[in-house]
């Protein structure tokens, strides 16, 4: 399935820009409609490492009232969440939608068929046995009343190594780039071959994967914008304004200069 995403898509940075704005405010505009209809949204980022989720979440929430929406970094589990069933932490981080609105996942559940997978942290009958689980828990989810909308943000190798290597020389950075990361890349072909199976297994009508391509941020920024903002739309029968209609409106009665 990775190999079908066409990798070479771009967008200019006049485009990128017009398009992020008008998106930006569609996606406030569906974000409010999700509160007075009380409806929750799911939004998970999986991709490779460097891929660009933190800059996609960071695009769709800029815009978007503080009040509605919290972000969940995840890492390995840690205390009481190493205790329990892998699903039980992000069950419990679950919120109804007169609390937030927007909940986004930086990386997920599907770690148990990636980096559990590949590192050992699970036997194959609990990654194999996951994928039941998964669908099953997403399924519950939709039943509910949420909104799941699930990317896999993809970028070849040869740009992972680019950003890699801008990360280890710029300051601001560096931070990012961890020893890991390095470990990671060496596994490649692991990973890649799980991605293959997450997509095929846990790709349901219900809850589809999305797989953008990521070697141009600003191409991959708006097409996640773009996905939310006419899933939103079907989901919540609503059409966001137009951003001239906006700009004409909130211009209206003032005078010049």
């Amino acid at each position: 399935m990775l190999e079908t995403i066409d990798l070479t898509v771009s967008l200019s940075r006049d485009e990128y820009k017009k398009q992020k704005v008008l998106r930006q405010y569609q996606l406030r505009e569906l974000a409010y409609e999700l509160y007075k209809k009380g409806r929750s949204l799911v939004i998970v980022f999986e991709g490779w490492d460097a891929g660009g989720k933190g800059g996609a979440i960071k695009r769709i929430t800029e815009r978007l009232d503080p009040r509605g929406f919290e972000v969940f970094p995840i890492a390995a589990p840690h205390g009481d969440d190493r205790s329990h069933h892998y699903l039980w932490r992000f069950w419990r981080r679950l919120k109804p939608p007169d609390e937030k609105q927007v909940l986004i996942f930086d990386r997920s559940w599907y770690g148990r068929v990636l980096v559990e997978r590949i590192e050992g942290f699970c036997t194959e009958a609990e990654w194999k046995r996951a994928f039941r689980e998964i669908n099953s828990f997403e399924r519950q989810l939709v039943d509910s009343g949420m909104i799941v909308v699930k990317f896999w943000i993809h970028i070849s190798p040869e740009e992972q190594l680019r950003r890699f290597e801008s990360r280890k020389t710029t300051p601001y950075k560096s931070w990012k780039l961890t020893e890991e990361d390095w470990r990671n890349r060496e596994k490649w072909d692991l990973y890649r071959r799980a991605v293959e199976d997450m997509l095929l297994k846990t790709s349901t009508l219900r809850a589809p994967w999305w797989v953008i391509a990521g070697d141009d941020k600003c191409w991959s920024r708006i097409r996640t914008m773009q996905i939310l903002v006419d899933l939103l739309s079907r989901e919540l029968d609503y059409t966001p304004s137009e951003l001239k209609k906006r700009v004409r409106k909130s211009g209206k009665g003032k005078k010049k200069g």
